[in-house]
């Protein structure tokens, strides 16, 4: 119960209907959900791990800001996080049976080729198509550790790719390429070419984040 709520509230910051420095009521949630307050404030705990709020002494949870100090700490650590995913899966298949990745790859297409690119939910549904390529990938790697690590980022990262796709709706068709240059490189199994894509993807969406801080801090 308290994850399905984390997920939920978890939601609503990702997609900024909970706006950063927004206060979380425990009551005003229970009531709401129709559960108990002890399971959203064991929400809220799972929540504040995953850095999507903060919580105060007295004044409760309120929804973390989003800083260019943050989005630099978390792409640092999640860029090397997926070269270390692609790695892994070349070092443990050949290019073959890398045939399901292809596939995941080719449905993330047809999800984007299907989209109004200005529909309210365009940019949750390419988040969730990426993410579909990624769980994919853990049940090649079969690493607990390194599979629960990455899902624990997936919340703060879809924020951060959220506010880009948000901003920029060309984005929504640079993914598909991603994932396209992405499959190529695993199914070559090129292990350099594979982190220069991700690597350069990656830059590139934390440049798209950053500027839009920036924008934000001096409007």
């Amino acid at each position: 119960m308290s994850e399905q709520i984390a997920q939920h509230l978890g939601q609503r910051i990702i997609t900024r209907d909970l706006k950063p420095g927004e206060r979380i009521q425990e009551l005003k949630v229970a009531g709401d959900l129709n559960v108990s307050r002890g399971s959203v404030r064991e929400a809220l705990l799972i929540m504040e791990r995953r850095h999507l709020v903060e919580i105060f002494p007295r004044r409760g949870a309120v929804v973390s800001a989003l800083t260019r100090e943050s989005v630099n700490n978390l792409y640092d650590i999640y860029i090397d996080l997926l070269c270390m995913l692609g790695r892994k899966v070349l070092e443990r298949w050949s290019g073959p049976e890398l045939s399901g990745v292809m596939g995941q790859v080719r449905e993330l297409q047809a999800v984007i080729d299907a989209l109004n690119s200005n529909g309210p939910d365009a940019a949750e549904q390419v988040i969730d198509a990426g993410f579909g390529v990624m769980r994919y990938a853990y049940g090649l790697v079969e690493n607990p550790f390194l599979e629960e690590t990455l899902e624990n980022f997936r919340p703060a990262i879809s924020r951060t790719y959220f506010v880009a796709l948000e901003h920029f709706r060309d984005e929504i068709g640079e993914t598909a390429t991603f994932f396209r240059q992405l499959a190529e490189a695993a199914g070559s199994g090129d292990t350099n070419r594979l982190e220069t894509v991700i690597k350069a993807f990656g830059e590139h969406q934390r440049e798209q984040v950053l500027s839009i801080l920036r924008e934000e801090e001096t409007a």
